[in-house]
């Protein structure tokens, strides 16, 4: 099927911009973050929780971002976020101490609200309407490498040039690269040129009723998995030791849960207009409820530690595309930016608190409780997964038998 221009066109400049988005935000502090701790006379509990305060931040912000989505239209919104994060990254390298650290974060988190993932692919509903499913896929199997391409490069800049001018430069590309991208490399939006059937027709004809019912089982369902995968992900590798995993190991098994992640977006990129968010939501909750039961009851070994990490992997993987697609499965091309910025709260909230709540529990309770918690979190994503996909074919059943009017 050939891949249209247009389509070329918006990958080609949501990919560069996310990538620096993600890569010189989230993503930096774990290459700059031991490096600055002690010029700013912080702990590195302390610089790392400024991750915290951007998720949470982002999570408050997205209503507002949502409404000026729907007012402004994407280009507008991200390339206003890509000035709060060059103003944000100018105030963390000039930062000299615990309040004007916490202050860039929180204008980082403005940023990442008006900037990353939701925007992203509301800019491209708004280019492609309810067909642009593939592209959303592989927009995002472009951003799963952030971190393989941004960690080595500021690493290396900042081993010439020091931290402070490592952040000038990010800020740099934000405002004199981001911006322009976004103003003037998008092509136009067509999805909402057209008052006509295309840009409201929602693909599941739900009541007011139904439709809460559907988003809050979105929400549940999204939430659940951005709080299971951002939470072990900081303590994977602690994980992975206490069920026997040499140090060299688990840096192996961890490597390759990243390589599967990437290759799960690969393959729903491939299945383009096939792919189905629905199923693709169900595999991936049930890849990884059996993943972290067989952790727990397989005896302790490397063909289970495998196991795991491949299912656990490719299940969390394809998750994520899930999330950016569930709203466009159902809802119309207009509303998916408002819709997918609503969904984006929970899961910004979820983000932020996991690595801690996770943290406390291993250090706490011990590894296996971290595990009964994901296998309990994991069954109810996949029950409200179930349930919307029962409300889905009870809402078409009945419209199926509408008579039409004479």
């Amino acid at each position: 099927m050939p891949f249209p221009l247009r389509s070329a066109q918006t990958i080609g400049v949501l990919a560069v911009t996310q990538l620096i988005g993600w890569g010189t935000t989230f993503e930096s502090v774990g290459v700059l973050g031991r490096r600055l701790a002690p010029d700013l006379g912080l702990a590195n509990e302390v610089v790392f929780a400024g991750l915290s305060v951007m998720m949470m931040v982002s999570a408050l912000a997205s209503p507002l971002v949502g409404r000026m989505l729907d007012r402004h239209g994407a280009a507008r919104v991200m390339a206003a976020g890509s000035l709060f994060f060059a103003v944000g990254l100018c105030l963390l390298a000039a930062s000299t101490g615990i309040l004007t650290y916490a202050v860039s974060w929180v204008i980082l988190g403005l940023g990442g609200a008006f900037t990353l993932s939701a925007p992203a692919f509301t800019a491209v509903v708004e280019r492609e309407g309810a067909g642009g499913k593939r592209t959303i896929a592989i927009l995002m199997l472009f951003t799963g490498l952030s971190a393989t391409i941004f960690w080595p490069l500021l690493s290396v800049i900042s081993d010439l040039a020091g931290w402070r001018s490592t952040l000038v430069m990010a800020a740099a590309l934000h405002a004199f690269v981001c911006v322009p991208l976004y103003l003037f490399g998008l092509p136009k939006p067509i999805a909402y040129e057209k008052s006509g059937d295309s840009a409201d027709f929602a693909p599941v004809p739900l009541n007011e009723g139904d439709r809460k019912r559907a988003f809050l089982l979105v929400a549940i369902t999204t939430a659940i998995a951005s709080f299971v995968t951002f939470g072990l992900s900081p303590s994977l590798l602690e994980v992975l030791h206490q069920f026997g995993a040499t140090p060299e190991f688990a840096l192996q098994l961890a490597a390759a849960r990243g390589v599967l992640g990437i290759s799960a977006r690969g393959v729903d990129m491939l299945l383009g207009t096939r792919g189905n968010p629905f199923i693709t939501s169900v595999a991936g909750c049930s890849f990884m409820l059996v993943a972290f039961a067989g952790l727990l009851v397989l005896p302790a070994s490397a063909f289970s530690l495998w196991v795991f990490i491949a299912l656990y992997g490719f299940g969390s993987g394809i998750l994520v595309v899930a999330r950016a697609l569930l709203p466009l499965a159902l809802f119309s091309p207009r509303e998916y930016g408002r819709q997918a910025t609503r969904l984006a709260m929970p899961q910004n909230i979820a983000n932020a608190l996991a690595p801690v709540i996770f943290t406390m529990l291993i250090d706490r309770t011990g590894v296996a409780t971290v595990i009964i918690t994901a296998i309990a979190l994991a069954g109810v994503a996949l029950i409200a997964i179930i349930l919307l996909i029962a409300l889905v074919r009870r809402v078409r059943a009945q419209a199926a038998f509408i008579p039409s009017p004479p």
